[in-house]
């Protein structure tokens, strides 16, 4: 698992970033609630987790994420999963 800076794609706007991971990665998880508005999400072959979290920090994002594990087996490519 790597994060989005750590993957050296920092800076890059949702299209570009889907692009560029597409192939490297099997999914995709965000707290960007505009993802799913900016991006036709089944036409790329990635999944996409939506952390539905006040915030990118990691202790808004902890708790959703025994959900996330809960929910695994609902991911699937050019699927959006989100979670509250």
């Amino acid at each position: 698992m790597l994060t989005v800076p750590e993957a050296g794609f920092s800076g890059l706007k949702n299209g570009e970033l889907l692009r560029r991971i597409v192939g490297k990665f099997d999914l995709l998880i965000t707290t960007d609630r505009s993802i799913q508005h900016q991006q036709i999400l089944s036409n790329w072959a990635i999944a996409v987790v939506l952390l539905r979290a006040r915030s990118n920090d990691i202790g808004e994002i902890e708790p959703l994420l025994p959900k996330l594990r809960a929910r695994l087996g609902e991911i699937a490519p050019g699927k959006l999963l989100v979670i509250e």
